[in-house]
């Protein structure tokens, strides 16, 4: 056995116990001590990996983001539109809401004060990478008379927010239980269907060109 996969997943037990340690008790009071005791090693196992409590937190911000940012962009190669979207929106939403995304999300909301470069990691690591990538696919699809939006960039971040409803800020200040799958792929449907209903092949564009996304 090689040297590579052995420390991989060493690598990726380590940030499964500091995951577990941070959504507990916060990345301010969360140290390289109490992670350790929870991957059951030393201090030393972990400075072998990581430079410190950031490098650490960083890259499960990383971790996290590139698996959701992958999930979202796997579901839109060439393809009717419709379909190609449901396949983009349930691993959205499914990341999104997770336990795990949501719990993320809490920490970095407490923290960005203090430490803003992780939400902008976290940020531009993964919405913004969809979010490109969404705009990128509608372009395709505008060129071939697919969809009929006049301003990609906004019908993505259109499409998003559609997708999210506010089930997202109802999780994070636990309002309500985390969605099922069923309740995921209907939430992507709904979604799907109101963005082609707007945006459709033949459908009469109603934005204006001139307005722009947010960066």
């Amino acid at each position: 056995m090689s040297v590579g996969p052995k420390r991989n997943r060493r690598r990726e037990a380590i940030i499964n116990a500091a995951r577990h340690v941070f959504f507990e008790s916060g990345y301010t009071a969360a140290s390289m001590s109490s992670i350790a005791a929870c991957l059951g090693g030393s201090k030393g196992t972990l400075y072998n990996y990581f430079g410190n409590k950031e490098e650490l937190f960083e890259a499960l911000v990383r971790d996290f983001c590139t698996r959701w940012a992958n999930g979202m962009l796997a579901g839109i190669a060439e393809g009717y539109p419709a379909e190609r979207l449901t396949a983009f929106a349930e691993p959205y939403l499914t990341h999104l809401l997770s336990e795990e995304g949501i719990k993320l999300i809490r920490v970095l909301v407490s923290e960005s004060h203090r430490n803003p470069r992780f939400s902008r990691i976290f940020y531009e690591v993964g919405p913004v990478r969809g979010r490109e990538g969404l705009k990128a696919y509608f372009e395709a699809c505008k060129a071939q008379g697919l969809i009929n939006a006049p301003n990609c960039a906004l019908a993505a971040v259109q499409f998003l927010t559609l997708c999210r409803g506010s089930t997202d800020l109802e999780l994070l200040l636990n309002l309500t239980l985390p969605a099922t799958p069923a309740e995921i792929h209907g939430q992507a449907t709904q979604a799907v269907d109101t963005f082609m209903r707007l945006y459709g092949a033949g459908s009469r564009p109603v934005v204006s060109s001139k307005l722009s996304a947010s960066p």
